[in-house]
């Protein structure tokens, strides 16, 4: 009798037909009042600590823009004051020829740049990881992190960090500048553009070339300081040695009176005497310091006077330091040989080298 009841009891629940609906349970105003204290408590509890945190921020990012002004305009200031110091050293003399405004300027802009970025980064790094440490964010995975990605970075950009430390050096050593004419090794002309990661050249032909200052291993610069002009006068070893420096003394004491190569020339034009001797010629050396770059023109200049004069003296210039002897002219008729008395048919020789007549009868 218990089997049937337990099937009975069973089969007497309701199972659910798809045309039922799930019913939604509507919050009534007390569950919204219940919400809303809660609400209010934890407000009440950790309004404190936000407005700490909040605070907190809030004076790390003035102090960081604070600082970040402050350093910015010191270093400004201290790139114009060393400006108006090496201007006011150097003066009127030599020395104040060799500064190019324009480039003390730019490469005053360009530190100043580097050094405004560099300060600026660490500022604003070292503010951003104060705020995210004040929100109780744990820094070290971050730290990490960022480490692990500094490296790879370093890496695969190495060549791109080594010309950027490169071109900061040079800017800061004041290497070379815009409107010097250098020898870089793999690439020489005047530079036209001094960047942080390339070098704009422009060549003797008018290309321009793109150095990477990583690539850099010497420089040459041809515009600082002073430049040398030599020009080697190679004449017989027979000349008159007096007269021969007589004849380049007047040629460089007139050349150093007349303009404009009065101001190209920082010294006058010396010979430094023979340079050479050799069985056939003999070579006599002139140098003279001149301003950068203009070594050639005044090369050039100083060999066009040397040769209208040497020409005038009647001083005769070799080209090269083997001379060929000249030889004396050869006589036509050496060669000829002389008349022969065999020549004459009448005379006796001749007669006498007469061959006999054949004899009858002899053999033949």
């Amino acid at each position: 009798m218990s089997l049937p009841v337990v099937l009975l009891a069973a089969d007497s629940s309701p199972s659910p037909t798809p045309s039922e609906s799930p019913t939604v349970s509507v919050p009534s105003l007390q569950d919204a009042q219940e919400s809303a204290t809660n609400a209010a408590s934890w407000v009440e509890q950790n309004w404190s600590t936000w407005l700490a945190i909040g605070l907190k921020v809030l004076l790390i990012m003035v102090i960081a823009v604070v600082l970040r002004a402050a350093v910015r305009r010191a270093i400004t200031k201290l790139i114009d004051r060393m400006n108006r110091t090496v201007q006011a050293t150097d003066g009127p003399g030599l020395g104040g020829l060799l500064v190019n405004v324009e480039r003390r300027r730019q490469r005053s802009q360009a530190i100043g740049s580097v050094l405004r970025s560099a300060a600026s980064f660490i500022i604003l790094s070292t503010a951003a990881l104060m705020v995210l440490s004040a929100f109780q964010i744990n820094l070290a995975p971050l730290l990490a992190s960022a480490g692990v990605a500094g490296v790879a970075i370093g890496f695969g950009a190495r060549n791109l960090v080594t010309d950027f430390l490169s071109g900061v050096f040079m800017i800061l050593e004041d290497q070379y500048g815009v409107g010097d004419t250098i020898d870089a090794g793999v690439a020489s002309g005047e530079v036209i553009e001094v960047g942080l990661r390339v070098t704009k050249l422009r060549g003797d032909q008018g290309e321009i070339w793109y150095v990477r200052n990583g690539e850099v291993k010497r420089i040459g610069n041809l515009s600082q300081g002073w430049a040398t002009a030599g020009v080697d006068v190679t004449v017989r070893s027979d000349e008159d040695l007096d007269r021969l420096k007589a004849t380049l003394d007047e040629v460089s004491e007139k050349m150093g009176r007349e303009e404009p190569w009065n101001e190209l020339l920082w010294g006058p034009i010396e010979s430094l005497g023979l340079d050479s001797v050799l069985l056939d010629s003999m070579v006599i050396r002139l140098t003279a310091k001149t301003m950068p770059g203009k070594s050639l023109t005044v090369e050039r200049e100083l060999r066009w006077r040397v040769k209208r004069a040497l020409d005038a003296a009647g001083i005769r210039i070799v080209g090269g330091t083997t001379v060929i002897p000249e030889e004396e002219p050869l006589d036509p008729t050496a060669g000829m040989a002389a008349p022969s008395v065999y020549s004459n048919t009448g005379s006796p020789q001749a007669q006498a080298a007469t061959p006999l007549a054949a004899q009858p009868g002899a053999p033949k």
